[in-house]
């Protein structure tokens, strides 16, 4: 049996480089997104209010539920909570 070891749980998971990168950018905004949203201290309700999105939505954010949020979206939720994303290029290893 071999063991075949990943930098990162979306290069086991995905099909290619591209998808993999996708994946963890994604998972990268909805985990700060998360810790942002959760630190507000509000209602599902109230939150999602304030990100312009429904409760139901807000729901699927908060329980990781990343096949539904495109980076795109992702990216318009950050910018509605308030935060500002920085990036980074590098030659892949």
């Amino acid at each position: 049996m071999n063991v075949e070891t990943f930098d990162n749980v979306w290069d086991a998971l995905t099909d290619t480089p591209a998808q993999s990168a996708n994946m963890t950018a994604r998972s990268d905004l909805m985990i700060a997104l998360t810790r942002h949203v959760k630190a507000w201290n509000l209602s599902q309700e109230a939150a999602a209010s304030r990100l312009g999105i429904t409760r139901p939505r807000l729901n699927d954010l908060l329980r990781g539920k990343i096949d539904k949020f495109s980076l795109d979206a992702l990216v318009n939720l950050v910018s509605a909570a308030g935060l500002h994303i920085e990036m980074r290029v590098a030659e892949a290893a």
